[in-house]
């Protein structure tokens, strides 16, 4: 079989994918995984058309999408490369570009290319059980081309995710990772810190504010270790962002101070009706 989309990863995000291109008539669907009872049950659940734990069996596609954690994806792409034909896309599905697109630019063949991608979506849960074919339908993906990049594969990456329902938005590597360290790790990495705080004998007194702000906390460590060090500077930033903001609601309940913690908490609603429109 030649042509068609590959996906390396068949967990929540890859698992979307694939059933997202299936349901739209993308494919055929090759899925490749470590974890072949898993591929198995992604097949028969009409996930994929063909499924193999062999790397290099997603070089039969035109279009292959690493849905892989961050720390794996350069590899993967530079594994699969010298596999692949004349005119193959690879693309991603990583929320951090700039240090997998420094690790590929100008080492793989010259007629296969890398375009970043990252769509803005997913969920607390893991396992293509989760996948979800409307999971990209009306949500922004960014593109993360370089001056480097093929105008054509740009296109073609983009193309693919619009035919998945998506809208799709470039930026700068650098851009995007200042972006998503404000807007989505720092939420995770806040997320975390609260879930962490009150202690274990504090259990049946939790209710929805509990559990809406620390919804974020239930993705998987490892995963998420492997973000934040991938965008470490970044989030490093946002933290000191956040830690100021944060030093403006302890020193205005030091003070007592009625108009401030209105002012801030105001401030705050503001902003998020502004950010989610």
């Amino acid at each position: 079989m030649h042509g068609g989309l590959a996906v390396v990863g068949v967990g929540l995000l890859g698992g979307s994918v694939a059933l997202a291109a299936r349901r739209r008539g993308l494919g055929p669907v090759i899925g490749i995984d470590r974890d072949a009872d898993a591929l198995e049950q992604a097949r028969r659940g009409s996930l994929l058309d063909v499924a193999s734990t062999d790397l290099t069996a997603a070089a039969a596609a035109d279009l292959v999408v690493l849905c892989a954690p961050v720390d794996r994806i350069a590899d993967l792409a530079l594994r699969l490369a010298p596999a692949c034909r004349p005119g193959t896309v690879l693309t991603d599905v990583g929320s951090t570009k700039a240090a997998i697109v420094a690790a590929l630019e100008g080492r793989l063949p010259p007629e296969v290319a890398f375009v970043g991608g990252h769509p803005l979506a997913g969920s607390e849960k893991q396992g293509h059980p989760h996948a979800d074919a409307d999971l990209f339908v009306n949500r922004r993906v960014l593109i993360t081309p370089t001056p480097a990049t093929a105008e054509a594969a740009a296109r073609r990456v983009e193309s693919f995710w619009r035919a998945m329902g998506a809208t799709c938005r470039r930026m700068t590597p650098q851009e995007h990772d200042r972006a998503v360290a404000l807007t989505s790790h720092l939420p995770h990495l806040v997320a975390s810190a609260l879930a962490g705080t009150p202690p274990p004998e504090l259990a049946g007194l939790t209710a929805n504010g509990f559990r809406d702000t620390t919804r974020l906390a239930a993705g998987g460590a490892q995963l998420w270790s492997a973000i934040f060090r991938s965008n470490r500077d970044a989030l490093l930033d946002a933290v000191g962002r956040f830690a100021e903001r944060l030093e403006r609601f302890r020193a205005a309940l030091e003070a007592d101070d009625a108009a401030a913690l209105e002012e801030l908490l105001q401030r705050g609603r503001r902003n998020r009706d502004e950010l989610l429109g």
